[in-house]
């Protein structure tokens, strides 16, 4: 529901709410260079790391246009992940985890695998709180870390090359991740380690995966490189689906390669039985950094992507039948406020009603509460409706001016 970019002259935030009209929420020209910035979801949180001063970290209300904190460390911040319970910095050999209602540091990970690009994830249900990194710089071993016990969960095996790309579901129950060569993907229960998936990107070219994520229902796991292709993968085991299937060609052949693998060796037999991708997206673009993101805007599936040039794309998602996603929108993030339109897809053809009205049936959820406080507005226009489930035990209330006591700290 938010998207946040660092630019040369500092950040911006937007409201990811209509598909038709991007709402900037606030611009800050403050601190110059911005290369990371990650905000607590939709509220008044935000933390910053410029390339003029890559080993600070500063955390700023930005609707009252104050710094909480600063702090430093003692080499560049690669990466901060952050939830309703914890935030944790990344360096290239170590990791602190601090509390978010006061900025205490509760631990130091010293003398992790070599990690240059930084790469962590982090539960967003503050509930478990866990912290995936790699364990090993030369293998594809993932160390899973529990922020809020601050113990080691596990060591997970998930690939023989190193890691490129982790990404937790919305519940902290399943963990996805590539390697550097980026033809297979495979997802992972929490905290056991077991295999529960296994996706292949490709055969043909080895690609740097620059982003892996869950939809918010975990039915989707979208994976996007520095290829012009976005695969989208659905969770959903071969078995359950389409038991009354017609048969046909493709149908046989595949029948006949599933009987095959039982007579093949195990790694060919794998290999075989990996399923594809249910839907992609072919960009305009090639070789460029992107970032995914499944969402559900105006109460349809939505894929969004945003890349290091300034844009952001949003095509339409088929729940049911998958293929090529249409592009209905091009946004211009680095305009003064002005929108890019994508005029030739605009009049692409609405998207039948019937498509519309399965997705509607199928979006039934629990009811779910909001609590006043973590957004500017308790979550009715642009902030997000939290799930009961997901309330922390003292939730962090950022309108709040005696939440977060303004302490400097060098």
């Amino acid at each position: 529901s938010s998207l946040a970019i660092g630019t040369s002259t500092g950040y911006r935030l937007f409201s990811l709410s209509s598909v038709e009209h991007l709402d900037q929420v606030h611009e800050s020209n403050e601190i110059p260079d911005v290369y990371i910035v990650e905000r607590l979801f939709s509220s008044s949180l935000v933390v910053v790391v410029s390339h003029a001063k890559p080993q600070q970290m500063n955390v700023y209300h930005f609707k009252k246009g104050t710094e909480i904190c600063n702090y430093s460390y003692s080499s560049n911040i690669l990466s901060i992940r952050l939830n309703r319970q914890r935030l944790v910095v990344c360096l290239e050999e170590s990791i602190y985890i601090h509390n978010i209602k006061d900025m205490k540091l509760l631990k130091t990970i010293l003398d992790t695998p070599p990690n240059t690009t930084g790469l962590c994830a982090l539960s967003i249900n503050h509930a478990n709180s866990y912290l995936a990194y790699p364990g090993s710089a030369s293998s594809g071993e993932i160390a899973l870390y529990d922020g809020n016990t601050l113990k080691t969960a596990c060591t997970i095996p998930a690939h023989d090359g190193p890691l490129a790309a982790l990404a937790f579901n919305s519940t902290g129950s399943k963990l996805a991740s590539a390697s550097e060569k980026g033809t297979v993907i495979r997802v992972f229960s929490i905290p056991g380690g077991q295999k529960l998936y296994e996706f292949r990107r490709g055969m043909k070219r080895y690609v740097n995966i620059s982003s892996l994520v869950f939809s918010m229902d975990s039915q989707f796991l979208c994976a996007s490189s520095n290829t012009e292709t976005v695969h989208i993968f659905k969770l959903e085991h071969l078995t359950d689906s389409r038991p009354e299937e017609p048969p046909t060609w493709s149908g046989y052949m595949g029948k006949m390669f599933q009987a095959a693998t039982n007579y093949l060796p195990a790694q060919v037999s794998g290999m075989m039985s990996q399923d594809r991708a249910f839907a992609t997206v072919r960009l305009n673009i090639s070789g460029q950094r992107n970032i995914c993101a499944l969402s559900t805007i105006q109460k349809l599936p939505r894929l969004l992507v945003t890349t290091s040039d300034g844009h952001l794309y949003i095509y339409n998602l088929d729940p049911q039948d998958g293929g090529e996603c249409v592009l209905i929108k091009n946004h211009s993030l680095l305009g003064s406020g002005k929108m890019e339109e994508n005029k030739e897809n605009d009049l692409q053809p609405p998207v039948p009603q019937s498509y519309a009205a399965t997705v509607a049936r199928q979006s039934t959820v629990p009811s779910t509460s909001t609590m006043p406080g973590y957004s500017e507005d308790g979550g009715a226009l642009r902030g997000e409706v939290i799930p009961e489930h997901e309330f922390a035990t003292g939730p962090v209330c950022l309108d709040d001016e005696n939440e977060f006591p303004p302490v400097s700290i060098q």
